[in-house]
């Protein structure tokens, strides 16, 4: 059974910083592709950032430079650094990651920007 486990979030003021953390188990996690995608109240999910298997990563353009995403294969997780957060960052992130046959999503973790 796969599980993806968020956490990390939290309410934070404009220009702080979080760090998400993606526990993954029933997968080999090593050989998946992992992600992360938001939320807000009233739009659809976007695409947050992607880190491939062998460790290449794309971002978002509204977090670029701001965010970083990274893995710990040893570990099992990925991470997303978030840093100079606005309130537009306020949303429900989640992790997904991609197979060769399907794709799976946690259930999220909200991160809301807010003074």
């Amino acid at each position: 059974q796969v599980q993806l486990v968020e956490s990390g979030g939290g309410l934070v003021q404009p220009g702080g910083s979080l760090r998400l953390s993606c526990v993954a188990s029933g997968i080999i996690f090593s050989t998946t592709h992992m992600g992360w995608y938001r939320q807000a109240p009233g739009k659809e999910r976007e695409l947050v950032a992607v880190i491939t298997s062998g460790g290449s990563t794309t971002y978002v353009d509204s977090v670029k430079g701001r965010s970083t995403i990274s893995r710990d294969n040893a570990k099992s997780t990925v991470f997303l650094q978030m840093n100079s957060l606005k309130p537009e960052d306020t949303a429900d992130y989640y992790c997904n990651a991609q197979t060769a046959w399907r794709g799976y999503w946690g259930k999220g973790t909200l991160v809301t920007v807010s003074s």
